[in-house]
């Protein structure tokens, strides 16, 4: 496959995942590689589209008190036009910062970081009286973070015929 990544540039990738704020030179380092050589690679995987962008993660606790939820959210109608009016109306609230749509029990999980239960609260209002076509939301006020995300298993995604 012509833009198939081999085991070095999984290894930039798994290092970028890690500190995408690393330096070129302490990058090639860690994939033992010259800087120019690494920096190629470096380019030629975002020119691909394997890194689809670079993100700060911010220690939120350490700036202000939030309240995070997981919203599940069944639709009653489930034609392509109600889903993707939901998918608008999702995009233009901030404090949904995922949202996924999902088979099963229901159609959407959303997680919703906001100031407090009272914007929550807000937000629920928006989104029900927004559209008659919602038939239940059940939310989950996550209580600890045990897992947060910190990058994929690329080794364990990617399988390699060498």
């Amino acid at each position: 496959m012509k833009n198939a990544l081999d085991q070095l540039d999984l290894k930039i990738l798994q290092c970028l995942q890690k500190n995408a704020k690393t330096t070129n030179q302490d990058l090639a380092e860690q994939v033992g590689l010259s800087p120019s050589s690494c920096l190629q690679r470096v380019r030629r995987i975002e020119e691909r589209g394997y890194i689809n962008r670079y993100l700060a993660i911010i220690n939120l606790p350490r700036l202000c008190r939030t309240l995070t939820c997981i919203a599940t959210v069944t639709l009653r109608q489930h034609s392509r036009e109600d889903f993707d009016n939901f998918e608008h109306r999702v995009q233009k609230i901030p404090e949904v910062i995922e949202c996924y749509t999902v088979s099963g029990g229901c159609d959407f999980i959303l997680k919703i970081v906001c100031a407090d239960m009272t914007r929550y609260l807000q937000l629920n209002d928006e989104l029900v009286s927004g559209s008659a076509n919602i038939e239940n939301i059940n939310t989950h006020v996550v209580m600890s973070e045990n897992k947060p995300f910190s990058g994929y298993p690329l080794n364990s995604l990617v399988e390699r015929n060498d």
